[in-house]
């Protein structure tokens, strides 16, 4: 069999350098983030700085973060915006500093910010199935349709982490410093880096794994019903509650996520499934290793895999309108309030090669219900999820999996339920 040429190789995490934008007043809070998703030794990157920190004097390997560098001095580009800050020019040239350090065999150089979350496999998913040798500029707009408005539906909001490629990035570097003296009245470095891009005439190639979270409070809206593609980054973790409402902070709910299905199997992380219980007459909807909604009621696939509204705009006093995707209203009808089950425990079955998940009841107080539809609260404590690994998940045409459920709760007996999720077999789809 043909050894593979290093240029022949499929794309890992080896090709990849990430460039993050941090300052050191909020370092000692961010790096938290950081350490969450960072593997040393096996990944490449920096973390930018306006000045030194501690860690700058460091190995990375000992700090668990990536190394510390300092930005160049940016007095010489204008800045004009009143609301922003000259911050901007520093951070915008992160991709074109890192594309000089000359770094071999870099494919992609990936831009976040120190309180982007990254699911490096994911990135990974996403960016082999692309051309490294062709210019690409890859992320999402924002969520906020305002914010697409003020800013263009075209660009890459730099929180949410973005991708430029190699071939990009040489073009970038060559020209950037001349175009940022042409843009002085621009807000932030994401759109500049999207003014200097549109010049060299490279559309955004819009991934929705990519999220910005302008977005307040609770997420599970969001990641109750992801799009059918790689959850890749998370970001505004600071203005969200923690993905895990009985974790003790934000980072500790985020470590559950990637301690256990991220390290499981990262490319199934908050991929939906949607099943009946027909005998209970409920909907189930499986986030798998995030949560599982149940619903009383038969609640249709299109409805459910529309994100309900359990978040605020950024803009507070902006209505469901401003939304830059669809969202339907938390449920009026008290007895189709869903009962949610947040992911507690994870393992591996070997014999088997299955991951089981266990999800577990937020107690939360529900409004009565009169419908003669059984109460999963008074039924039902535990969901537990089987799912083999699928490495090759994202190699198919976008689909969600099926799931099934196995067996139900018993009326003061077994308070649990089983659920199989996997790819749908010929003939197989949502139904009761």
């Amino acid at each position: 069999m043909k050894r593979l040429s290093a240029e022949e190789a499929p794309t890992g995490l080896r090709h990849i350098v990430f460039g993050i934008g941090a300052s050191a007043s909020l370092w000692e809070s961010r790096k938290e983030y950081i350490k969450l998703w960072w593997r040393p030794g096996r990944m490449r990157g920096f973390v930018w700085m306006d000045k030194p920190v501690g860690e700058y004097y460091s190995k990375s390997s000992r700090t668990g973060l990536p190394s510390i560098m300092t930005s160049s001095d940016t007095s010489k580009f204008p800045y004009t915006h009143g609301a922003g800050s000259r911050s901007a020019l520093r951070i915008s040239r992160i991709v074109s500093e890192t594309f000089r350090l000359g770094l071999p065999g870099v494919r992609w150089f990936v831009m976040g910010d120190d309180d982007t979350v990254f699911l490096p496999d994911n990135l990974v998913h996403v960016l082999s199935r692309l051309d490294h040798t062709q210019p690409y500029y890859v992320g999402s707009p924002s969520e906020s349709h305002i914010q697409n408005l003020i800013f263009s539906y075209g660009m890459a909001f730099g929180g949410g982490g973005f991708a430029i490629s190699r071939a990009l990035a040489q073009e970038l570097a060559k020209m950037q410093d001349g175009c940022l003296h042409r843009y002085p009245a621009l807000y932030g470095s994401d759109d500049r880096i999207h003014a200097c891009v549109s010049e060299l005439g490279v559309p955004l190639t819009r991934q929705p794994g990519f999220h910005q979270c302008d977005l307040w409070g609770d997420v599970l809206g969001l990641l109750g019903a992801h799009p059918v593609a790689p959850l890749v980054t998370l970001h505004h973790l600071d203005f969200l509650e923690p993905v895990f409402p009985s974790a003790p902070s934000r980072a500790a709910a985020l470590r559950r996520l990637f301690d256990g299905p991220v390290k499981l199997d990262s490319a199934a992380v908050a991929q939906q499934s949607v099943c009946y219980d027909a005998a209970r007459q409920w909907t189930v909807s499986v986030s798998w290793g995030f949560a599982v909604m149940v619903v009383r009621g038969v609640v249709s696939p299109r409805e459910m895999e529309t994100p309900v509204r359990t978040f605020l705009n950024w803009y507070r006093r902006a209505n469901y309108t401003a939304y830059a995707f669809n969202t339907r209203p938390v449920a009026r009808q008290p007895c189709q309030k869903p009962h949610v089950y947040y992911m507690r425990s994870t393992r591996m079955d070997r014999r088997r090669n299955t991951t089981v998940t266990e999800y577990e009841r937020h107690r939360v107080t529900h409004p009565a219900c009169r419908w003669r539809i059984a109460d999963p609260a008074a039924l039902l404590d535990t969901v537990v999820v089987l799912k083999k690994p699928d490495p090759d998940l994202w190699k198919r045409s976008p689909r969600r999996n099926c799931c099934k459920v196995v067996s139900s709760p018993n009326k003061g007996k077994d308070r649990s339920m089983t659920i199989q999720v996997g790819q749908c077999r010929d003939g197989e789809f949502a139904k009761v």
